[in-house]
């Protein structure tokens, strides 16, 4: 029987792989995408599922299962200061009091935090609960309550398509943008084999820079917390917005959120109503919030008509209510997005990447 994709996505959504490969090791990663560029067959490399939607019709080529694993260490174990900010150092090697962690791409995210947590290594714990695993995060520098993966990668080892050969990226040579990078900006070239974090050791966060998380742990902007509190802060709020993975709960059965948060030019932000969300950013552009702008448009959650809607817990994660086919999201999908040029003049970028299906009509 072929391997269907709606088994191995969190949309539960996707027809078969003609070809199915578990890549348990690095070189089976490697060997398995080499072997299929040599026959000209199309290639996707399978991370978690959790940022894909794929067609009914599967994928006509080979699917690699990305199911390697291995955290590696290396430490400097001078004195240090359990309040001290998070951050990546100038220096060479890591810092003072911090950690280099290599992990394997796959390796599952959350359960990497959970271990960063619980060895008292700040940085990434405001990015619990996230789905997927460590080889996807520097591709859409995933980011959540105020980090980014970005903030604390030191480097990526990558299997470069093109040039046959391994390539090392040091943070700065990733091109992080918001939701972006080198590796989105080329899609399919790089292979993931490998992530190194740079994690300062300490029993406070980084600094609380995400207002509801602020709250929620009754903390300043920019104060700190311990990193349990914040673990747990964060899981809280994200079940609340159905963002926590739970086969019982249809609201999880998406890819997140399905549309990222626009960036505007200064005009268009001007153009939208006085209490939208504005984000001033470093280049002059302006970040809104999605969220904000579908349910002002009139999406309020749970819209649509089963078996696909809107989360009922948050407008932007659009669900499987149990039954849903690539088109179905497709067609919920267009509307918002159509909703939301129509009456606010943006046009939504979906966040998925989307396999045989296209938003465009």
């Amino acid at each position: 029987m072929p391997e269907l994709l709606a088994d191995h996505t969190t949309f539960r959504i996707g027809g078969p792989a003609k070809t199915w490969i578990e890549a348990t090791t690095e070189a089976q990663l490697v060997d398995a995408v080499r072997s299929a560029d040599d026959a000209g067959e199309p290639v996707l490399i399978l991370s978690g599922g959790s940022n894909l939607l794929v067609s009914d019709d599967g994928f006509p080529g080979t699917v690699v299962r990305v199911d390697t694993k291995g955290i590696s260490s290396e430490g400097s174990f001078c004195e240090f200061d359990a309040d001290a900010s998070s951050g990546l150092s100038t220096g060479g090697g890591a810092a003072c009091g911090g950690y280099l962690l290599t992990v394997a791409a796959g390796e599952d995210w959350d359960s990497f935090v959970a271990y960063a947590v619980a060895n008292e290594l700040v940085g990434v714990e405001a990015l619990s609960g996230i789905p997927g695993l460590v080889g996807s995060t520097p591709i859409q520098n995933v980011g959540a309550y105020g980090q980014e993966v970005s903030q604390t990668i030191w480097s990526v080892r990558t299997y470069d398509r093109i040039a046959r050969a391994q390539k090392t990226f040091a943070n700065a040579d990733c091109g992080f943008g918001y939701r972006h990078s080198r590796f989105k900006a080329e899609p399919g070239r790089y292979v993931v084999l490998e992530v190194t974090f740079q994690l300062e050791q300490g029993r406070r966060s980084a600094s609380i820079r995400f207002g509801e998380l602020a709250r929620t742990l009754g903390v300043d902007a920019d104060g700190r917390a311990p990193l349990g509190a914040v673990r747990d802060a964060v899981l809280r709020l994200r079940r609340g917005k159905g963002m926590v993975l739970d086969a019982a709960d249809h609201d999880t059965w998406s890819a997140g959120s399905f549309f990222t948060n626009p960036i505007l030019d200064a005009d268009t932000a001007a153009s939208l109503p006085g209490e939208a969300p504005r984000f001033e950013q470093p280049d002059g552009r302006v970040k809104s919030s999605a969220a904000w702008l579908i349910e002002h448009a009139g999406f309020g959650k749970g819209f649509g008509e089963p078996p696909a809607t809107l989360s009922t817990k948050h407008t932007l994660a659009l669900t499987n209510r149990g039954g849903a086919s690539a088109s179905d999201v497709v067609a919920l999908a267009r509307t918002i997005r159509a909703g939301v040029r129509e009456r606010f003049g943006v046009s939504l970028v979906p966040e998925p990447v989307l396999i045989g299906v296209s938003l465009d009509d």
